[in-house]
C-alpha cells in the first residue's frame, strides 16, 4: 500500500467556498502564475485569513469546497501558499480532480468537530484516509483514495508523476 502522511494546523473557512473566493477573477485576468497570485489568496473572502496562511496549514471547509469555475489556478494558488491538504465534507467535482492533478490532497470527511488552530494529522490506513485531530484526540474516517491517486499526490501531481514514470501501470 502506498503511504501518505500530512500534519498541520487547521484553518477554517465556510461552506460553498467558490473558486473566485480562493482567487478572484480580476486577478486571474492579469496572470495565472500561482507564485504571483499567492499574495491575493482568499482576498475576496477574507484578506486577513489569506495573508495569515502558513506553509503546511490545512484548510478545513464546509460542503461544496471549490464550487464555481473549473480554473486550475484556484488549486495551484493554494499549493503555492504551501498548503498540501483541504478537508471538506464535499468538493466541487472539477476542483477535486484538479486538486489531485496538482498535488493537493482533497479529503472528504466530516469537519464539524474541527476547530481553528487544531493540529491535524492525515494518513491512509486500511483503504481510508484517517484524519486525527491531535488537539482533541479524535479520529475521523475520510473517504478512501485509490492507491494510484495517492501515488500521483506523492509525486506532486499528475505531470510530475508522468515525468517520472512515463505512463500509468498496465494493471491498475
Amino acid at each position: 500500500m502506498t503511504s501518505l502522511s500530512i500534519e498541520g494546523r487547521a484553518r477554517l473557512v465556510g461552506t460553498d467556498i467558490n473558486t473566485d473566493y480562493i482567487i478572484s477573477s480580476r486577478r486571474k485576468r492579469v496572470t495565472i502564475d500561482p507564485d504571483e497570485l499567492r499574495k491575493f489568496i482568499f482576498e475576496d473572502y477574507d484578506a486577513e485569513f489569506g495573508q495569515s496562511l502558513a506553509p503546511n496549514d490545512i484548510i478545513v471547509a464546509g460542503n461544496n469546497f471549490g464550487c464555481g469555475s473549473a480554473m486550475e489556478v484556484a488549486v495551484t494558488v493554494v499549493r503555492a501558499a504551501g498548503i498540501k491538504c483541504v478537508i471538506a465534507p464535499s468538493f466541487a467535482r472539477a476542483y477535486y480532480r484538479n486538486a489531485i492533478n496538482n498535488g493537493l490532497l482533497p479529503v472528504i470527511c466530516p469537519t464539524e468537530n474541527i476547530y481553528e488552530g487544531d493540529t491535524l494529522s492525515i494518513e491512509n490506513r486500511d483503504d481510508a484516509l484517517c484524519v486525527t485531530n491531535v488537539t482533541r484526540n479524535e479520529t475521523l474516517n475520510g473517504e478512501a483514495l485509490p492507491s494510484m491517486m495517492i501515488e500521483i499526490l506523492n509525486e506532486g501531481g499528475l505531470a510530475s508523476y508522468l515525468l517520472k514514470h512515463g505512463d500509468f501501470p498496465a494493471q491498475l
